[in-house]
């Protein structure tokens, strides 16, 4: 008997694996920052996007079809969708990620939903409506939860809050490049915005490595093997393929269905960080999780009913 899967089903294979390798980044990177001193969110992201950009610059070459007649303009949009959506968001996180737990990390990232609809709110001076209010305050609330749970368990609460900080200002650069995509992809195409963002994003992140490190070179020879396929692992594993199945994905599901399903993420993370990583999450701790989760989930579909 021949077993064939629905269009459905495989769409929610895709939801689900791009769930699970997003939420593997943070136990690699906290796995990475153990194994030598040398490392740190600058080193750990060039390593990242080297290993990305050959997959992205073949995605701007296979659609380089779709950068007819684009205005310079655009083009200026584009670049600073890269540089905030890609490197300077993803090198906040990277970053915070040396003083808070994986596990954190990942629930103050699932904000950039919430994040989206308050500028949306700001800068087009739209009225919140109550229901946006109530799972702004559950998301917020839930994560405050978590984080003052925490906080109690750490010995340097300076850092601490550090880490929150840069975290949190990952998540709004993140949120600011959202604000900008759909007309870019407009101009763009999807596919080709998507690689000529990330490409830019590479290029931002090596640019930044090679003035922050003194001989680049000479520190990539001293890093232990294992730290390089961590690099090539987050560059691959975390960056490419979750790319390309979170838009196959939505191509077969829609965008909410996709949203739903990737709203398992922050337990995903939590799950492997406790089991990798040692990490603990108290009972008051899961239900933070929990609010901050229903909250962003409330958020996801009215966006996406609004679209419709």
């Amino acid at each position: 008997m021949k077993f064939t899967l629905s269009s459905t089903q495989v769409g929610s294979l895709f939801a689900l694996g791009a769930a699970f390798l997003f939420s593997t980044k943070a136990i690699f990177i906290k796995q990475t920052y153990a194994l030598s001193p040398l490392v740190d969110g600058t080193v750990l992201m060039a390593l990242r996007m080297a290993s990305a950009l050959p997959f992205f610059l073949l995605l701007c070459w296979f659609n380089r079809h779709h950068n007819k007649n684009i205005k310079a303009k655009d083009w200026g949009m584009l670049i600073l969708a890269g540089l905030i959506g890609y490197y300077f968001s993803s090198w906040l996180d990277f970053a915070g990620l040396m003083y808070i737990s994986a596990s954190l990390e990942r629930i103050i990232l699932f904000l950039y939903p919430t994040l989206t609809v308050v500028l949306t709110s700001v800068i087009y001076k739209q009225k919140l409506s109550l229901k946006t209010i109530i799972a702004i305050a559950l998301s917020y609330g839930g994560t405050v939860i978590v984080m003052l749970q925490e906080q109690n368990t750490v010995s340097h609460e300076g850092s601490f809050w550090w880490g929150v900080s840069l975290v949190f200002a990952s998540a709004v650069c993140f949120a600011s490049y959202l604000l900008m995509t759909p007309r870019l992809i407009q101009k763009f195409g999807s596919w080709n915005y998507t690689g000529l963002a990330l490409s830019i994003a590479c290029f931002g992140t090596l640019v930044h490595f090679m003035i922050a490190t003194p001989n680049p070179l000479q520190l990539l020879t001293q890093l232990p093997t294992q730290v390089l396929w961590y690099g090539i692992a987050l560059g691959l594993l975390v960056t490419v393929l979750p790319t390309i199945f979170i838009a196959q994905s939505i191509s077969r599901l829609g965008a909410a269905q996709s949203a739903m399903i990737g709203s398992i993420g922050p337990i995903l993370t939590i799950i492997l960080a406790v089991a990798l990583l040692g990490e603990h999450m108290n009972a008051i701790q899961w239900l933070g999780c929990l609010l901050n989760i229903i909250g962003v989930m409330m958020i996801t579909l009215s966006k996406k009913k609004l679209a419709h």
